[in-house]
């Protein structure tokens, strides 16, 4: 890592927003025609002073009066500034991967529209060493009449390539964006997906210092989304930077060691990816730990029962004190059987990004008429600290299956460090696994 090759001092990006608030009721063409022609005539009438008077001190008449009130604007216009980023400041490494992560709307396309100079900032600096390669929208520079080839140079140009530079990388190109039988085909035919593996394609061998990335691998398929990330990991290996903004926070935890999360367009937090990615989640998470459906009709049913209800139950003494990754706590679910039921629970443990850490499953077991309660014991020193959901799958006769995600959502958390370690362990558990020790004075007998 050498010296900064981005450099951000108190950046920020201001908007006018204006509000129009319309009279109420349907306006006719006749009207808005009336309306002009009236506003013509008024303005060769004699200006009205806020006394009441004309300019001749003239008194002025009801009728009058009425006449200015009817020339009021059809609407009332206001406007306000709307900060969509302030006070940013930070700085980027040559050769290293920055993860950009947070809400829609909370300024990350700004920040780099800003980055790729496609628009200025209001207030701030930004210092950029090197060529900036941006691909921030799906067939951004693209022409829906041209052919695949000719896009290829068309956007390549667009992006600083030489004509040189695009002949020799040609085929290297359209062999990674896998369009090489529809290359003579007007792009406007072409599919989101090859839209969008045609400009990545072009934008990632334009072998810049700085390459920009805003959510595009979301329209790729998976096979094209893994090939992405590995150009995406190659162009960081070779040196060159690269700015990735995506909601996949799989992907960012797998490219990127450092992240920024940006919240109502300010930076939020600037660590390593995985504590970003942490508070990111952790900023809008709400503990669920009991749920029951008291109205029979809401409840989630199938297969001749219905679930009454899902609760977490802390094993200590008081109920009310943390979950930490010593707490041991059981998985309590009631379900009403309408009929004799053969019953089989599965639960996925589910992190915020979506991952399945590991999934149970109970005995299959034969229910009667009546309420059942299912139990299962989570024992302590098993999950990592974090934050988690549980997804309840019920199957019935081997056959109804009935699906609740999220029924319950709860925080671990660590309660000590051990050793010299001080970061987040690895891994969506943590075991406390038996060890053994045997030691001997010399290399005999082990």
């Amino acid at each position: 890592m050498s010296s900064p090759i981005i450099s951000v001092e108190n950046l920020g990006k201001c908007y006018r927003i204006s509000h129009r608030r319309e009279r109420q009721g349907y306006v006719a063409l006749r009207d808005v025609i009336a309306e002009k022609a009236k506003g013509f005539f008024q303005k060769l009438k004699p200006s009205i002073s806020v006394s009441g008077t004309a300019s001749g001190d003239t008194p002025i008449s009801a009728s009058q009066r009425l006449s200015v009130s009817a020339f009021q604007p059809a609407s009332v216009s206001s406007s306000e500034d709307f900060w969509a980023l302030r006070n940013l400041s930070f700085e980027v490494k040559q050769g290293e991967v920055l993860g950009v992560i947070g809400r829609n709307g909370a300024g990350k396309s700004t920040l780099l529209k800003i980055l790729s100079r496609i628009t200025e900032p209001s207030e701030g600096r930004v210092r950029i060493k090197g060529r900036v390669a941006s691909l921030l929208e799906v067939g951004t520079g693209f022409h829906p009449e041209l052919t695949g080839r000719e896009n290829v140079f068309l956007n390549g140009a667009i992006l600083g390539m030489s004509r040189i530079e695009i002949k020799t990388k040609f085929d290297e190109i359209v062999a990674f964006a896998e369009v090489d039988k529809f290359l003579d085909t007007p792009v406007k035919r072409y599919s989101s997906g090859m839209y969008v593996r045609l400009a990545f394609a072009v934008a990632a061998h334009l072998e810049p210092e700085i390459l920009v990335v805003d959510e595009v691998l979301a329209v790729g398929d998976a096979q094209f989304q893994k090939k992405c990330l590995g150009k995406i990991g190659d162009v960081a290996k070779g040196g060159r930077t690269v700015l990735f903004v995506s909601h996949n926070m799989t992907a960012v935890k797998s490219l990127c060691r450092r992240a920024l999360l940006i919240r109502n367009g300010n930076i939020a937090c600037d660590a390593s990816t995985e504590e970003v990615v942490q508070a990111y989640f952790s900023s809008d998470f709400s503990g669920l730990l009991e749920r029951r459906w008291e109205n029979g009709s809401q409840a989630p049913n199938g297969g001749g029962f219905k679930i009454q209800e899902a609760r977490l139950v802390r094993i200590v003494e008081n109920a009310s004190a943390r979950l930490t990754v010593e707490t041991a706590f059981d998985l309590v679910f009631r379900l009403w059987s309408e009929k004799p039921t053969e019953v089989n629970l599965s639960l996925h443990f589910m992190t915020p990004a979506g991952e399945i850490c590991f999934a149970v499953a109970s005995p299959l077991t034969k229910t009667e008429i009546g309420a059942t309660l299912f139990t299962c014991h989570v024992p302590p020193n098993l999950l990592n600290d974090g934050t988690y959901s549980i997804e309840l799958l019920v199957i019935a006769d081997s056959k109804g299956q009935v699906v609740v995600k999220d029924i319950l959502t709860f925080e671990i958390d660590d309660c000590s460090r051990s050793g010299s370690w001080l970061g987040k362990w690895p891994g969506f558990v943590r075991p406390q696994l038996k060890w053994d020790f045997e030691y001997s004075a010399n290399n005999e007998g082990i």
